[in-house]
């Protein structure tokens, strides 16, 4: 089934509001075996008008979000119900909800509120718990040549609701035939899009399951889509390739994995940042629940920070340089020792865009992971890239040592790097 959503509203056009239905529709969808072939974001006004008309004989489904509000750029019904050759008529029961839900929050209601109870009678109420503006389900027309169309409100606190409770059980009805596939996700850490693709990509492929990547800073999100038995082939493959640099098969990041498994194990970690100036501290007090095992947070930037916060030798600094193996260590140690941390993560670099040299180009950063009572691992990476995503590399690196080290997964022989190759890993 050809289905289309269109969202509407001048708002999501200027970048005021960010546009999160089609994500939500998608995933309420895929279960009963539907997938959104097509999405059209429009201004309110007569723009809604052509883009609704161009879905008739193409779509077979066409969910439309927005503009059934009260004022006066919220047209969608009336724009609906002239194509389709409806009349607009008063609902006293829609009338009904609309009082007792402004007598109930003690509110003024304007004229123009009540507009809000005009349906054609041919269309089917969707009721609306959480906003005065019911949505609308329209079966086709096949004298118009019209799709089935869903007319639902914009804000999500009401569309998702209205989804789950009304418009995807009728969609279900319309589709019973539909073949609900399986979806599995496996998160990928420290390796380019096109190295996780040339390891698995053409023999997934040859499997006749649908493959999809997905690639962010330090990460690659694998996605195979197919039936149980087929997934369950590629996924013996994904796991026996890639494996080592799997960190979960859900939707959970790094730093929610990470969190997680201190917390199974019973450890704590703290962090020592130079040049990712407290990033992997924010990115793990995001998680709920990290106050059980994050204990401490030092951003020593400046050189008398890390001698002053973490006991950093001064002669190592004059020796090395703050942007050095011997500095890396001391600080994540100096955190463990400050802290009283099971672990601790530290990190000294350079983001650039100056500050380079030969021996350590922009993109150069040491990554230490100090473990009481242990060894401390110190990684060189080079990713050489703007500062932002310098950062989230950098974090993703650290916090990819990290894991590894708790779960026991090999730490990787050639380190990734955004451009190219690495700088190679020490340990001592």
């Amino acid at each position: 089934m050809r289905i289309e959503v269109l969202n509407t509203g001048t708002e999501l056009m200027l970048g005021n509001v960010v546009n999160t239905h089609l994500a939500a529709i998608a995933q309420a969808l895929f279960p009963i075996g539907l997938r959104i072939e097509r999405q059209t974001t429009v201004p309110d006004g007569e723009a809604i008008r052509d883009a609704l008309r161009e879905t008739f004989g193409r779509a077979e489904v066409v969910l439309v979000t927005g503009g059934l509000g009260p004022t006066t750029d919220d047209i969608t019904r009336d724009i609906t119900a002239e194509l389709l050759g409806l009349t607009l008529e008063h609902d006293e029961e829609i009338m009904r909800h609309i009082v007792e839900r402004f007598a109930r929050r003690n509110l003024r209601m304007t004229d123009r509120v009540k507009l809000q109870a005009l349906r054609p009678r041919e269309a089917t109420v969707l009721h609306n718990a959480n906003g005065t503006a019911p949505g609308l389900y329209f079966p086709a027309m096949q004298e118009k040549n019209s799709p089935h169309i869903f007319l639902l409100p914009g804000p999500p606190r009401e569309l998702l609701p209205m989804l789950r409770e009304h418009v995807v059980p009728i969609l279900a009805k319309l589709t019973p035939n539909s073949t609900a596939f399986e979806m599995r996700t496996f998160r990928v850490v420290g390796m380019g899009e096109s190295a996780v693709e040339e390891m698995v990509g053409a023999d997934l492929l040859a499997m006749d399951i649908e493959v999809g990547y997905c690639a962010r800073p330090g990460e690659v999100d694998v996605r195979l889509i197919g039936g149980s038995a087929l997934l369950d082939r590629a996924e013996a493959l994904v796991r026996e390739r890639l494996g080592a640099s799997i960190f979960t098969a859900d939707t959970s990041s790094l730093e929610q994995v990470v969190i997680e498994t201190l917390t199974s194990r019973n450890a704590s970690i703290a962090t020592a940042e130079s040049c990712t100036g407290g990033f992997i501290a924010n990115k793990l007090t995001n998680v709920a629940g990290a106050s059980r095992v994050f204990l401490a947070g030092y951003v020593t930037y400046a050189n008398d920070a890390k001698v002053a916060a973490l006991g950093v030798d001064t002669a190592l600094i004059e020796k090395h340089g703050a942007v050095s193996e011997p500095v890396a260590r001391a600080m994540a140690e100096g955190s463990v020792r400050a802290s009283g941390s099971s672990f601790a993560l530290a990190t000294t670099g350079i983001a650039g865009p100056d500050g380079g040299s030969v021996e350590k180009p922009v993109g150069t950063v040491f990554i230490a992971l100090a473990k009481r009572d242990a060894n401390t691992v110190v990684q060189k990476h080079c990713f050489p890239t703007d500062r932002e995503t310098f950062k989230n590399l950098v974090a993703q690196a650290a916090l990819d040592l990290l894991l590894r080290t708790l779960d026991g997964r090999a730490l990787p022989l050639e380190n990734f790097s955004e451009g190219d190759g690495g700088c190679g890993v020490s340990a001592g």
